[in-house]
């Protein structure tokens, strides 16, 4: 497998990706792994800012041409904001999963959740158990 996952990100068994912004929020989105499954990105179903997400919860989909995923809410948080160019561009997930693919930001219930999730390699060892 040829996935970048970048180190300083944080990871989801269930494929999303963590940025911890370092005021107590982070951004997230599904990572190059996740687009790859996928396959063409159609349509992206935003979560609402101000909606309290709790860890695991399903927040929105993700639709391609193979299939619709369920995005997952990485940790317990509220929504702050939602990245608006995917309604005209859903495609940005599969062209800049990590970057321009964001899908939205979260103020954290308790930061030092962050240490529950998975660093890159251990996301590297999930995903080879995908294969």
């Amino acid at each position: 497998m040829n996935n970048e996952n970048p180190g300083d990100l944080k990871y989801t068994k269930s494929h999303e990706w963590v940025r911890d912004n370092g005021d107590g929020t982070v951004t997230v989105g599904i990572t190059d792994h996740a687009q790859e499954l996928l396959g063409d990105v159609v349509y992206v179903e935003l979560p609402e800012v101000d909606t309290e997400l709790t860890t695991e919860e399903a927040c929105g989909v993700i639709e391609s041409v193979k299939a619709a995923s369920d995005m997952y809410a990485p940790l317990d948080g509220t929504v702050t904001e939602v990245n608006e160019e995917l309604d005209g561009e859903p495609e940005l997930i599969n062209s800049a999963p990590f970057g321009e693919g964001w899908v939205f930001s979260m103020k954290l219930a308790n930061p030092d959740d962050l240490d529950n999730l998975l660093d890159a390699n251990e996301y590297e060892a999930v995903c080879q158990e995908d294969e």
